[in-house]
């Protein structure tokens, strides 16, 4: 297939284009990032957890910010590598908004309260197909953003296919080993035991099947390939070469920005950050970064705020630089068959830094209580729905539950209404329903 065939395919929209707009001189990938940007969707992100509470101050990052960070750094990663690579860069018709595009959207699907939410809806859904964000981001861009009728964003498929991190469904990922008994109150529910696989849910499977129309049956089943684990979930192993990029953008986001709330709040000290990142890169002998962490951990923790920024800014720098393209073996289409890849002494300071945001942030008792409270506050939200959805959803919502319960994916439409609910929104929510002295007719359940 000739290079203009292939990114004919990948233009494609599963809804033609039917009105021409005078003027409109924009290129596929530039019209996304309008979907993208003026979706519902992607406003919710601004009042949604990133790794600390929403509302708890104005400094926190949220998934908004975030993903706003995250696009930056992955224009950087683009420039970068239309620089060092300008050949493949040329062959991949790599394009800057298209990967802006993917940054801007790659959180869309995660649901209010951040993990806790996840497994929440997780929980509830297991009978049901399970839930995870990456799969609820595939949904809501394909069908549930109500830009057009039925097709969600109706966003071209090379934009569709960078937004899918794991290209596989839960059904087939999930572990082989039995699932632990359900306990009898919804407080009891143990978050680590009821993670879900990383993948889409089989009840979108007609619409991927559209999305990997274009490629050869052999790329399709080595893109699907996944590592099995004997204790554990299975991990889907490729990505497409956007998808490559914006995963690392999201990782660098979050390994050195989401480290500054932590900095700034005075949640993590500096003779930790010494001892778990500070020494041991210096002994990783990482190009540059080694030779310098010392000097940017003395300006991260300084009480000066721009020695401060001058130090992410010049971490963030080392990672996008270092990145590379790196041939995947066993692939023939040009998208497939290359991948933006971290060096591996950089990957290795990188998951020193996502480590540390891990242990010293996400896992303090204080984060792990705010969690919890959310993870109960969607399940209570979901069993109060289930009860008797007729009754309780929102007359639009009702509609939909009705028309999916034909074909069994009833509990499927009310995973989609929690989950597009924003932290404040379901808290509220949660109020009005179970707290007496609150709720009326005016407190509107509708988003």
């Amino acid at each position: 297939m000739t290079i203009a065939k292939w990114e004919e395919a990948l233009h494609e929209r599963r809804l033609p284009r039917s009105v021409s707009r005078d003027g409109d001189h924009r290129n596929p990938y530039q019209r996304d990032k309008a979907r993208v940007l003026h979706s519902a969707a992607f406003r919710r992100l601004q009042a949604k957890t990133q790794v600390l509470g929403v509302g708890l101050s104005d400094f926190y990052r949220t998934r908004l910010t975030h993903s706003l960070e995250a696009a930056q750094i992955g224009t950087g990663i683009t420039a970068q590598l239309c620089g060092k690579f300008p050949d493949i860069a040329n062959t991949l018709a790599l394009d800057p908004t298209l990967i802006e595009t993917l940054c801007l959207a790659h959180d869309i699907g995660h649901p209010p309260f951040g993990h806790g939410g996840e497994i929440a809806l997780n929980y509830m859904m297991h009978d049901h197909g399970g839930f995870e964000g990456n799969g609820q981001t595939f949904r809501i861009i394909t069908q549930l953003e109500p830009y057009t009728a039925e097709h969600g964003m109706n966003l071209c498929r090379r934009s569709v296919l960078g937004l899918v991190k794991y290209p596989n469904f839960i059904d087939t990922l999930h572990s082989s080993t039995v699932p632990p008994k359900r306990p009898l109150s919804l407080r009891q529910v143990k978050a680590d035991e009821w993670h879900p696989p990383k993948g889409l849910f089989r009840c979108d499977e007609p619409l991927f099947d559209w999305l990997l129309a274009p490629f050869s049956q052999r790329d399709k089943d080595r893109l699907m390939q996944f590592s099995t684990k004997e204790n554990g979930h299975s991990k889907t192993q490729f990505k497409s070469f956007d998808c490559s990029i914006m995963e690392l953008s999201d990782d660098i986001a979050y390994g050195i920005h989401d480290l500054e709330d932590a900095i700034v709040m005075d949640m993590v000290h500096k003779h930790h950050f010494v001892d778990d990142v500070t020494l041991p890169i210096k002994a990783l002998d990482v190009p540059w970064l080694s030779q310098n962490i010392e000097k940017l951990t003395d300006k991260l923790f300084s009480a000066k705020h721009h020695e401060r920024k001058n130090a992410i800014g010049a971490l963030v720098n080392s990672f996008i630089t270092a990145i590379e393209i790196q041939a995947v073996d066993g692939f023939t289409h040009p998208l497939l068959a290359f991948n933006a890849t971290m060096p591996f002494h950089f990957a290795q300071a990188l998951e020193l830094f996502k480590r540390f945001v891990f242990t010293k942030v996400i896992r303090r008792p204080d984060v792990q209580l705010l969690e919890y409270k959310g993870q109960l506050v969607v399940m209570e939200l979901f069993e109060a729905f289930a009860s008797d959805p007729c009754r309780l959803l929102p007359e639009n919502t009702q509609l939909r539950w009705r028309k999916a319960q034909g074909s069994g994916n009833g509990m499927r439409v009310l995973a989609d209404y929690i989950s597009g609910m924003t932290d404040e929104f379901a808290s509220r929510l949660y109020a009005s329903i179970f707290s007496p002295k609150q709720g009326g007719i005016q407190d509107s359940f509708h988003m």
